[in-house]
């Protein structure tokens, strides 16, 4: 029950510490003869990877990916691919300080009353460092799904500051170091969050992600359902404190009018006036675009002095040194993309288990 596994038929296991020789990941169940080389995995990394701007760590990784297992020939053997990237930029030192102590919003307390004992060097399993090997395992699901299915995530608000969804523009993601499809906004997250990190402080962030083309039928009543798993998967990501799928919270808010996505017949197909459900109805997706949304909280190392206790059952002050995203929101846009692949492609080999002949398009018979 050590709970390192998430998926069905789709499993990635992960392993590794922050401040270890390395972390690595074993996907099982990914189909053969697929197409999969390492070239195919680094690309997503390196959108992860720390140290590419002033507001994200800098610590520097290349987090070189290496494909262990798996693959012969450039294919897929539908055997367990191992995957492994090496730490090379550790400073445990950093740490020594904070061994005995507990450091507020972090997980220092809960893996010391479970287990007794934790490696506190970057916060040991509970690192974010983890959520590398998530993210090229996600690399695999996507050529699992193929390329009908993409999927892209935005950052969507840093503080209290939201992007203007008239001025949406996918291209503009790339453009900028905060994923922002607001080109507008990123100049102001641009100076917000540079006061942020010169004041030793953090802010927290909203992240969107968009899956196109996911075909009808994925998920299962009533314990599979794609939206349950989509919230779980990324819920388990490190800091993240909440997960809406389509209108989420703010369907709260409307009518029943205003929320039903009123259906029509279009080219002999069924066809949505809107798509507040988020693409996902009773647990199945509808074919329409799955759409989902999570919260990170601010990064719980800062430079002010919080109060806080130590092993001993002292009081104490602590401050927290070393290397920390001001907001851990930016480098977790390609994990979102990564958890909701992985789902999506774990829900694909499931629905085809069950029901091979399923139809891929909202198709009615004529009367």
């Amino acid at each position: 029950m050590s709970h390192n596994t998430f998926g069905h038929l789709f499993r990635v296991t992960t392993w590794g510490e922050s401040h270890g020789p390395a972390i690595g990941g074993v996907v099982d169940g990914c189909p053969p003869r697929l197409k999969l080389a390492e070239a195919d995995i680094q690309p997503w990394l390196d959108k992860r990877r720390p140290g590419q701007s002033k507001f994200t760590t800098q610590r520097q990784e290349a987090d070189t990916i290496r494909i262990l297992s798996g693959v012969f020939g450039g294919m897929t053997t539908g055997t367990p691919i191992g995957l492994m990237i090496e730490n090379t930029d550790q400073r445990s030192r950093d740490y020594a300080a904070i061994a005995d102590q507990f450091r507020p919003g972090h997980a220092d307390l809960t893996y010391d009353l479970k287990y007794g004992i934790r490696d506190y060097r970057g916060g040991g399993r509970s690192s974010a460092r983890e959520t590398a090997i998530r993210v090229a395992a996600g690399a695999v699901a996507r050529i699992v799904l193929g390329a009908a299915v993409r999927i892209r995530g935005a950052l969507v608000q840093i503080g209290p500051h939201r992007i203007d969804r008239d001025r949406w523009d996918w291209a503009q993601v790339g453009e900028n170091p905060f994923f922002c499809p607001d080109p507008v906004m990123a100049q102001t997250w641009e100076s917000y969050l540079s006061a942020i990190r010169k004041a030793g402080s953090s802010a927290g962030a909203v992240i969107e992600v968009v899956a196109d083309g996911v075909p009808p039928g994925l998920g299962a009543p009533v314990y599979g359902k794609l939206d349950a798993d989509l919230a779980a998967a990324l819920m388990s990501v490190n800091a993240v404190k909440g997960v809406e799928i389509g209108e989420g919270f703010a369907a709260a808010a409307l009518s029943g009018e205003q929320n039903a996505d009123e259906m029509h017949m279009q080219d002999g197909l069924v066809a949505f006036g809107s798509n507040h459900a988020g693409g996902i109805l009773g647990g199945i997706s509808t074919g329409q675009p799955v759409v989902v949304r999570f919260a990170v909280k601010p990064t719980s190392s800062i430079l002010s002095p919080r109060r806080s206790v130590d092993r001993t059952g002292q009081d104490i002050d602590i401050l927290t040194k070393g290397r920390h995203d001001p907001c851990v929101g930016i480098r977790a846009v390609p994990v979102g993309e990564a958890m909701v692949a992985c789902v999506l492609a774990d829900h694909l080999l499931r629905h085809r288990a069950q029901n091979p002949d399923a139809p891929t398009a909202l198709r009615l018979p004529r009367n």
